[in-house]
């Protein structure tokens, strides 16, 4: 498996992978699949602040992570929000897991402090992904959405990305994605 940084060539594979999520779960809120087109803008658009990354598999994406604004109030701006999705056949194979260690290296690189992850409930597989990955939860909202014909709660978990105490004094801003070392990148992608 290789993770590397996703390009807008990649979107028919990214949609290809989402697409049932939307038509078919409640695990996206999305009702409407987007185009191939609205996918390479959503992969170009978080870049150069946020990564969006894909696990190839014998030159096949097999999965793919990203993170974004957590919101859009200046006080959150050292603080995520975090995605990860897998082929249906690369489920369970260790393509979440790693495409979340990249993801979470290259925040830790980049300065951010906290990530965030929204799972609707129930979703116990990406439950226990993000648990994992470090994430504990940090609450619900209830009935917050409505798709398939039913309101879904909706967890909340969060994982520290902080070096050091949460409480450390004031931050510096995090350095945008496209301004990372080569060899901060090199390092996140390719641990080994």
């Amino acid at each position: 498996m290789r993770i590397r940084m996703a390009l807008a060539g990649d979107a028919p594979a990214v949609r290809a992978i989402y697409a049932p999520t939307i038509e078919t779960t409640a695990i996206s809120f999305e009702l409407t699949v987007p185009t191939v087109e609205e996918m390479a803008e959503r992969i170009i658009g978080r870049q150069p602040a946020h990564p969006w990354l894909v696990a190839e598999r014998d030159g096949t994406v097999a999965g793919y992570a990203y993170a974004g604004r957590f919101s859009g109030r200046a006080a959150y701006d050292w603080s995520v929000e975090t995605s990860v999705y897998v082929d249906s056949a690369a489920r369970g194979s260790g393509v979440g897991r790693e495409l979340y260690a990249a993801l979470m290296a290259l925040l830790e690189a980049q300065g951010y402090r906290q990530a965030m992850a929204g799972i609707a409930l129930p979703n116990p597989a990406s439950v226990a992904l993000h648990e994992r990955a470090g994430f504990v939860p940090a609450g619900v909202y209830l009935a917050a959405g409505w798709k398939l014909g039913r309101w879904h709660d909706v967890g909340w978990w969060q994982r520290s990305l902080a070096n050091g105490e949460v409480d450390d004094g004031p931050p510096v801003p995090p350095v945008p994605f496209t301004e990372l070392s080569p060899e901060a990148v090199r390092a996140a992608l390719d641990p080994g």
